[in-house]
């Protein structure tokens, strides 16, 4: 009977270490890093760049996408115009805080779409171009915070559990430099668990303003094989004109 009880004891201790919430200071110290890791980008104020994606798939050619995106971060507004392939030159999308629109120049009609929507066939969301506050504190809670290395690099390792429904998924990780906040790597996971999406981070590029990542590679994980490149280039952060970020100006360029 005694090593009954014992046993039980065993497993309701181990269970609450299982179960172990992050300390509050813990907690603090992941979101400020988390918010350095935004500091640390040069997304302030208004931007445009060239993103060109390369998606891979078994037994697909290779698909080429490119497109322009002009955003105003403090403000929360995007206008993303897609320039190849030639047959869907200038699709649009955009963005005013919560609401996003998506263009049809031939039908030259818009319709309300959804920020975790895929641009093309491609394994990247809309909000893994939106550059705009992720408001971390407010979407989800610090489920564990370590500290590892990722290749030569020494890493924080965090991990955050949505608590909202604006992420796109249940549960991100992601591996930040120590010496500068830089994301190294995010994996992202499903309700139970399960690795949905991985990217990598390889290279930066250093501005005036801050850094910009030039190179993510994205790996679908439920579909061996199956990823997407996106390279990011031309960069500018000259003030852009109002009327970028308007329903007309998507209409104009057709």
């Amino acid at each position: 009977m005694k090593k009954i009880i014992f046993i039980i004891s065993t497993m309701f201790i181990l269970a609450g270490g299982l179960f172990a919430q992050v300390s509050a200071d813990k907690a603090d110290q992941a979101f400020k890093i988390m918010e350095a890791s935004d500091d640390a980008l040069a997304y302030h104020g208004d931007y445009s760049a060239t993103i060109s994606l390369v998606i891979e798939k078994p037994n697909k050619p290779k698909e080429n996408l490119q497109y322009k995106i002009f955003q105003r971060v403090d403000k929360d507004l995007m206008t993303m115009v897609q320039l190849f392939p030639e047959a869907d030159k200038g699709n649009g999308y955009l963005k005013d805080g919560e609401n996003i629109w998506s263009y049809d120049p031939i039908s030259r009609k818009f319709s309300h779409t959804s920020i975790k929507d895929a641009l093309g066939d491609s394994d990247i969301q809309i909000n893994d171009v939106d550059q705009s506050d992720d408001r971390w504190r407010e979407n989800y809670q610090v489920e564990a915070f370590e500290e590892s290395t990722l290749g030569k690099y020494p890493v924080y390792v965090i991990t955050l559990k949505a608590i909202t429904t604006d992420p796109s998924y249940a549960k991100s990780r992601y591996y930040i430099r120590k010496d500068i906040p830089l994301v190294l790597k995010e994996e992202d996971f499903s309700g139970s668990d399960r690795l949905m999406s991985s990217s990598l981070l390889p290279k930066y590029t250093k501005v005036p303003s801050g850094y910009v990542p030039t190179q993510i590679i994205t790996r679908d994980e439920l579909n061996v094989g199956e990823n997407t490149q996106m390279i990011i280039s031309d960069l500018s952060f000259d003030d852009l004109p109002d009327r970028i970020f308007t329903k007309a100006y998507l209409e104009g360029l057709n």
